[in-house]
């Protein structure tokens, strides 16, 4: 089975919006959206695992 590693269109579109809006953040400001951006994943993460546990 593949993965899929590689992202969408519509992902890399996306992450040219970010780009852009990050060149005008301060060190702090990126260093809080970095922060919030992984605690966001992590969860994600969480609620991952939850739904495969009860898949199983």
């Amino acid at each position: 089975m593949e993965l899929p590693t590689q992202l969408t269109l519509e992902q890399e579109f996306k992450m040219q919006i970010l780009r852009e809006q990050v060149k005008n953040l301060s060190r702090e400001q990126a260093q809080d959206y970095l922060i919030e951006v992984l605690k966001q994943n992590m969860v994600k993460d969480n609620l991952f695992k939850h739904f495969l546990k009860k898949a199983a």
